[in-house]
């Protein structure tokens, strides 16, 4: 569907949103990567105290889109969420679990199952945001999350896997949910 899929309006407001409020309030810094059509994200996200970072390379995966955001991160953070613009259904327990699961272990990255499936979002820890900066392609942080099973903390869910939308099947399917 291409980037204009997180401006599709679900409830009154763009997916964009959605998935940006999820976090916010758990959150000290929240980074918005954006690859195009940044002044229409920017205008969605309006009032929501977000940083804006741009990808000059969307077209080459969601790695460097990772990359970009984690290459503007502070030497004062802790740790990073990573999360999906287009995934506006994020059950409320998630972040913090993961947060609270991060505290409480000191792992370097916690990361969803949901019913057997791992998920999204996903906590990294400042030791991991080297191997972040230097993601390239579509996997996403996937490769860094399966490098070093030892250091990986996972948080079980009896939630389904929150949908992502990709198709305009996807976003039809958020409206009867």
């Amino acid at each position: 569907m291409g980037g204009g899929k997180l401006l599709l309006v679900l409830g009154g407001k763009p997916i964009v949103r959605w998935s940006v409020e999820a976090l916010r309030p758990h959150v000290d810094d929240l980074v918005v990567v954006t690859g195009g059509g940044e002044d229409a994200i920017r205008a969605a996200l309006g009032g929501l105290g977000v940083r804006f970072v741009s990808n000059p390379h969307p077209e080459a995966g969601q790695g460097t889109s990772i990359a970009s955001g984690a290459s503007e991160l502070g030497r004062e953070t802790e740790a990073v969420i990573i999360a999906l613009g287009d995934q506006p259904r994020v059950p409320p327990d998630v972040v913090p679990a993961l947060l609270a699961t991060w505290r409480r272990t000191g792992q370097a990255i916690v990361a969803p199952v949901y019913r057997g499936v791992h998920g999204t979002p996903v906590l990294f820890a400042a030791d991991v945001f080297p191997e972040l900066a230097a993601l390239t392609g579509d996997a996403g942080a996937r490769g860094v999350v399966a490098a070093r099973p030892d250091r990986v903390a996972r948080v079980t869910f009896d939630h389904p896997m929150p949908a992502d939308v990709d198709t305009p099947e996807d976003f039809a399917r958020l409206h009867v949910e």
